[in-house]
């Protein structure tokens, strides 16, 4: 109740400020230009508020509170008003209209979901066109279907059909809290406790620590049956995080890379034959 009493207040003030001719405009907008005249610029902008309340209207439908985009429309209107040149001899609403505009949709992309959307210029057109293009294409003909529509609506925005798909499904479907409870708040369940989590199980981690570290101290054991030049050879091979090349390493041990490749083959095979030892279903 009090926001709507506070919207009426500020329409109503709005609706009560003087028009300003073009001549009182150019005035007031080269006072605020030249002389930083704060009162000029105040002027200007009360006598568009008007503008800013027309342009809020059309993105009620978003349902956002009515105040929060006559606040934004108004934040644009004061750049607009900052940045307004008069010697262009271009009237100030013409020039402040996509200021506002631009402020309010911002501010509804910002909020209207806590995932962003709309991040390109074509995904804002698709935003905030999506509803109204569906509904024209739709007008004349029953039986379209919805990838039919989709197809127009992405010729006609220059975007891709997966992108119309997927915008209309976040139109369709308002965000969910996950702690909102499922089935009631007699059940005490809430949406995130049905979320599945991709990590193990805490049986399922024991285990694999456990067995990570038998497998470790297998490994271990089984390089100990191998001469120096063989174990150099396995670790630069096969348990560094960079491997060596057959070339790199013959080249520090003074061989040809077919001997390397013949030494790490015996090497495996006897690393194999431990393990098997340490534990045949492992191996």
């Amino acid at each position: 109740m009090a926001s709507t009493t506070a919207d009426r207040r500020m329409i109503k003030i709005a609706m009560s400020a003087p028009y300003l001719d073009r001549d009182e405009e150019q005035a007031l907008a080269l006072a605020w230009r030249k002389k930083n005249d704060q009162e000029a610029r105040n002027r200007i902008a009360m006598a568009h508020m008007r503008l800013v309340i027309a342009l809020g209207s059309r993105f009620r439908n978003f349902g956002l509170p009515f105040n929060d985009l006559l606040q934004e429309g108004y934040i644009g209107l004061l750049e607009a008003a900052a940045r307004f040149e008069p010697e262009r001899e271009v009237r100030f609403s013409t020039y402040a209209t996509w200021w506002i505009r631009a402020s309010i949709q911002d501010y509804v992309l910002r909020n209207w979901s806590i995932v962003r959307g709309g991040t390109s210029s074509a995904q804002k057109a698709l935003f905030f066109n999506l509803r109204r293009l569906r509904a024209r294409i739709a007008r004349g003909d029953n039986h379209l279907t919805s990838e039919t529509i989709y197809r127009e609506i992405a010729t006609a925005l220059k975007v891709s059909t997966a992108d119309v798909r997927n915008m209309d499904a976040r139109l369709a479907a308002s965000d969910v809290s996950l702690q909102a409870p499922v089935g009631g708040d007699e059940t005490g369940a809430s949406h995130i406790d049905f979320l599945a989590s991709d990590a193990p199980l805490p049986d399922e981690e024991v285990t694999e620590m456990i067995d990570g570290e038998r497998r470790r101290e297998w490994l271990h054991r089984a390089l100990t049956r191998l001469n120096e030049r063989e174990r150099k050879i396995i670790r630069a091979r096969r348990l560094a995080d960079s491997s060596s090349t057959l070339e790199e390493l013959g080249a520090d041990l003074g061989i040809s890379k077919e001997r390397v490749r013949q030494i790490e083959n015996r090497a495996m095979e006897k690393l194999r034959i431990a393990l098997c030892e340490a534990s045949p279903a492992f191996a």
